[in-house]
């Protein structure tokens, strides 16, 4: 993972964190766990990086939902 992605991958975190009133720590994990983060994330950060803070927040929420990380 490059810089770029890692500060993405943050960005990321911290916002679907805020969204779902839930910790960063949690949300990393459950992301880790669903295997968001290196398998969408950041294989698709030249894309995601590109849309709006509100957009990649409820595709991330929304891929969650489908990959069973939240209920």
């Amino acid at each position: 993972m490059d810089f770029n992605s890692l500060n993405f991958t943050i960005f990321c975190v911290n916002n679907v964190a805020a969204y779902l009133n839930r910790s960063a720590k949690e949300v990393y994990h459950l992301m880790q766990d669903a295997d968001i983060i290196n398998g969408y994330i950041v294989p698709c950060y030249d894309v995601l990086h590109t849309f709006s803070k509100e957009y990649i927040v409820e595709d991330l929420v929304s891929f969650m939902q489908k990959k069973g990380a939240l209920s």
